[in-house]
């Protein structure tokens, strides 16, 4: 009894949950653009979101998003480290493998955030000089 009373209650309860997910999303428009401007793209492009970017700053965001990853991977290895630290049932060989791949992990996120620092140093001073001396006017 007690199973099909729970059966049941899945049933309601799942069927509830996609009711809920596959609601129709009934704020666009059918009719295309409206005439006029809204003053989402201006404000995108205040906030940095829309730009043309030069050659730096595509390099730059490429650089930025691979130092990204690489910050990510950090994290998984530092939670993989932790794992096997944890799962090492008290074996020396075991916690000191996990020790040193902790301490790796932290090593190369400390390498990773100098390059970063460095690369941004870097591009800035690429912008720099090809948008010329900051003040610069005729005097």
């Amino acid at each position: 009894m007690n199973f099909v009373k729970n059966k049941k209650l899945l049933k309601i309860y799942s069927f509830l949950i996609l009711g809920v997910l596959a609601n129709p999303v009934l704020a666009q428009s059918s009719m295309g653009p409206t005439a006029g401007s809204t003053g989402l793209e201006e404000a995108a492009q205040g906030t940095g979101l829309i730009t043309n970017k030069s050659f730096a700053g595509i390099i730059s965001l490429i650089i930025k998003s691979l130092l990204s990853l690489l910050g990510m991977l950090f994290l998984v290895l530092i939670i993989w480290g932790g794992f096997k630290w944890m799962t090492s049932q008290g074996s020396s060989d075991k916690v000191n493998e996990a020790k040193d791949l902790i301490i790796n992990a932290t090593i190369g996120l400390v390498i990773v955030v100098i390059s970063y620092a460095i690369v941004r140093w870097v591009l800035d001073a690429l912008v720099s000089v090809q948008n010329g001396p900051a003040g610069g006017g005729d005097g």
